[in-house]
């Protein structure tokens, strides 16, 4: 972010954009997910799993049912409330960090608002149902729209861009524009490029060198690059577990860029590069005196 600091309060939490990175811990309480699929698809896992990410140094916990990696196959809605609710409800009773629901349905979202959740995080930017922005105005909560192109069946298919970057500035810029005007409000509007998510892995890489042009939408920014394909192509590593330090590098990259959260799943680990990151990219230099350099 650039000019006046920005921020958000989330059950009493105050998220300073540019003074810090937020770390959103993933939590999958699915059976099929690409790296984590039927480890936390249990209430009391996945509470046990919640309370380590807390305990590592998640600032919010993003709570998703359905699985988006690609080729996906959609649940229906019962199934998705089956998942997500009594986790949400679990989690509610016995901390109070905020928790995201990653959902593009607006009945699932205000069910999940309802049960403790504070922030709607829709993987398609508000394209799917059409009533996710006036759900989003009145519940009054904060919402994240990604970009995508078609659904995780289909969005392997529709990689052809003449301006990648500029095309998903457009995209974020008109979908941020069209929930101001159902009420939303500007400042709780965060915005994320969508990394593996109708990408190539050249693309991948391209939209992560031009991350810093994101900064014109004057939004916090999201990055998801969680171990994802596109780093295990590069270490040429085929289990998503395997590609911790990979993550790294590139959480370091958005940081350089001016990313404000990052959504991970080694907590502790990106913990601690968040820290160095934000020291050499974010906080200013201490001034040199004479005497030091004697």
């Amino acid at each position: 972010m650039t000019g006046e600091r920005l921020s958000l309060t989330v059950r009493g939490r105050s998220f300073i954009w540019g003074e810090r990175t937020y770390l959103m811990g993933i939590l999958n309480v699915t059976p099929d997910s690409f790296s984590d699929g039927g480890e936390f698809d249990r209430v009391d896992s996945a509470l046990e799993r919640a309370r380590t990410m807390v305990a590592s140094g998640a600032d919010t916990i993003d709570i998703g049912g359905q699985s988006t990696r690609p080729g996906a196959e959609q649940i229906n809605e019962t199934e998705e409330l089956r998942r997500v609710i009594p986790v949400i409800e679990a989690l509610r009773g016995v901390s109070e960090i905020p928790i995201s629901v990653d959902t593009t349905r607006a009945t699932v979202a205000k069910a999940a608002i309802a049960a403790g959740a504070d922030i709607i995080n829709d993987i398609s930017g508000g394209t799917f149902d059409a009533a996710m922005f006036s759900t989003a105005a009145e519940l009054n909560v904060p919402i994240i729209l990604m970009h995508i192109r078609g659904t995780p069946q289909t969005m392997q298919t529709l990689t052809d861009y003449e301006d990648l970057v500029g095309e998903i500035c457009q995209f974020l810029g008109a979908q941020r524009e069209k929930a101001i005007a159902a009420g939303i409000a500007r400042s709780q509007i965060i915005l994320d490029p969508g990394i593996g998510f109708a990408k190539t892995y050249p693309q991948n890489l391209e939209l992560l060198r031009h991350l810093d042009r994101f900064q014109s939408l004057q939004a916090p920014i999201l990055v998801g690059p969680s171990r994802k394909s596109f780093i295990g192509h590069l270490l040429d590593k085929p289990q998503p577990k395997e590609r911790v330090w990979g993550t790294a590098a590139v959480c370091c990259r958005a940081i350089a860029s001016g990313a404000d959260i990052l959504r991970i799943h080694d907590v502790a680990e990106m913990y601690d590069v968040c820290r160095v990151a934000d020291a050499l990219f974010r906080t200013p230099s201490p001034k040199i005196r004479l005497n030091d350099l004697s």
